[in-house]
């Protein structure tokens, strides 16, 4: 079994600039060809560099969200600011949420990591809760030992 933590968090809000994801939502292949292609973009233009400028903390989110049944992919900061290229204000609930840690030698590579242990194998494993839908996030926390270090944060319900 993966490990993971469930901890309550405080509802928190994040400021994020996105794209719609266009593949087919089993199309995992697809999926991750569009997010590379984003995270390609967003690192170019300044984009990621913007949004740091106006962060709260340090922490990078690489969010997931359905709205108006599209599939959305955001990367986005904690902050009272908004940057006029900003797709949208992304509101996270309070509650219980599903904590998957990791590490990888890039930010796309960790989200991803963490992306793929959090719903292929936690959220298939954890008979206690239950991820009803909202918006997930990676959170890409920072530098370690030459790696990326951050965790899958998973809104749940208890069953």
């Amino acid at each position: 079994m993966a490990d993971y933590l469930l901890e309550e968090k405080d509802g928190f809000n994040v400021l994020g600039i996105g794209t719609e994801l266009k593949s087919d939502y089993m199309d995992f292949a697809g999926i991750n060809k569009e997010k590379a292609d984003f995270w390609q973009a967003v690192h170019e233009d300044g984009t990621i560099d913007k949004l740091r400028e106006i962060a709260a903390n340090d922490y990078l989110f690489v969010v997931n969200e359905a709205v108006n049944n599209k599939m959305m992919h955001y990367v986005g900061v904690m902050t009272k600011e908004s940057l006029p290229e900003a797709s949208r204000m992304i509101q996270f609930p309070k509650g219980e949420y599903i904590v998957v840690k990791g590490k990888a030698e890039s930010e796309e590579e960790l989200s991803n990591k963490l992306t793929g242990i959090a719903f292929g194998q936690v959220l298939q494993e954890a008979n206690n809760v239950a991820y009803v839908g909202g918006p997930n996030t990676a959170v890409l926390m920072g530098n370690e030992d030459d790696l990326k270090y951050g965790e899958m944060w998973i809104p749940v319900i208890r069953k």
